[in-house]
């Protein structure tokens, strides 16, 4: 009979795509790891991985195999949190993922209140960019994600808690005094900068501001938002940022200004997603209130 051992073995494989790494990960000698996975081979009758001395490769039938698996431990992780439901909130762990344009911003408004309210909760975070995030909730390698909407997470439930708009951040010297609005149509899109191609918040700005969606200059290329800000400060362009990021970003007394972006809005949605059979909802509601109250007594 094929064993949950075996399965979980042969997922840490796919992983790392390296069995000494997954032994160590699964906390067994590599000889007992490749001994599980060779008589799980045998017992379904496919070869799962092609190894040698230089790599490790799964194959075709292996990866079928493997999907399954995975179906198979989302299911069983979820059968242990049954026994969780009807205990105390937040009395078990938990780990969430975020995207780097949230985490920075909202874990310190809303971290202190709910380790106030949940001093014993134990929670794990994880910094991915929005497509890695949902490959992971939909595994159940994570709990939960906060991402920032509208992106693709069919199938998935989401919970949504905050809604914003963007700024248009200049350096004073080229900002007029008695500006407090621009739309789209002020903008020089030539000297806005945003963040590099795969970050959601490009396309959200974008989207906001009616602008297709281009290749920029590879000087303007960026990860990081304070790295934008540092870029504006240096009178290099312009740039967009939400809300939320205001505090930490800009200064009362930097040489930058921030105006608002007046098109139609919200421009961003700021959400919870989970699997939608996850068992744990009631907490995710909890987040989603507790998430709202303090955003909205911090981002005014």
């Amino acid at each position: 009979m094929i064993s949950i051992k075996q399965l979980y073995y042969a997922l840490a494989v796919e992983k790392t795509l390296h069995f000494k790494k997954a032994a160590e990960a699964c906390n067994v000698s590599q000889s007992a790891l490749s001994t599980a996975i060779s008589e799980l081979e045998k017992q379904i009758g496919v070869v799962i991985f092609e190894r040698n001395n230089k790599q490790v490769l799964v194959t075709d039938d292996g990866q079928l195999i493997l999907n399954k698996a995975k179906r198979v431990k989302l299911e069983l992780d979820e059968l242990l949190q049954v026994s969780q439901v009807n205990k105390k909130p937040f009395s078990s762990g938990m780990t969430i993922g975020v995207i780097p344009t949230i985490g920075p911003y909202l874990l310190p408004k809303v971290l202190p209140e709910l380790r106030l309210q949940h001093p014993n909760f134990k929670l794990k975070i994880i910094e991915e960019q929005s497509h890695v995030l949902v490959d992971l909730v939909r595994t159940g390698e994570l709990d939960a994600a906060i991402l920032a909407l509208p992106f693709p997470i069919e199938g998935l439930m989401k919970f949504d808690f905050w809604q914003e708009d963007f700024y248009w951040v200049s350096h004073k010297d080229e900002c007029p005094s008695q500006m407090q609005e621009i739309t789209s149509e002020e903008l020089a899109l030539e000297t806005l900068m945003l963040l590099k191609d795969g970050h959601c918040l490009k396309e959200h700005a974008l989207a906001a501001c009616r602008f297709k969606s281009q290749k920029q200059d590879s000087a303007f290329d960026s990860a990081s938002l304070h790295t934008l800000i540092q870029m504006v400060a240096g009178k290099l362009g312009t740039t967009l940022v939400p809300q939320m990021a205001l505090d930490q970003l800009i200064y009362p007394e930097s040489e930058l200004r921030a105006i608002h972006l007046n098109e139609p809005g919200p421009h961003r949605t700021i959400s919870l997603i989970t699997r939608p059979n996850y068992v744990r909802t009631n907490e995710m509601l909890v987040l989603k209130s507790l998430f709202h109250e303090q955003l909205l007594a911090k981002c005014q």
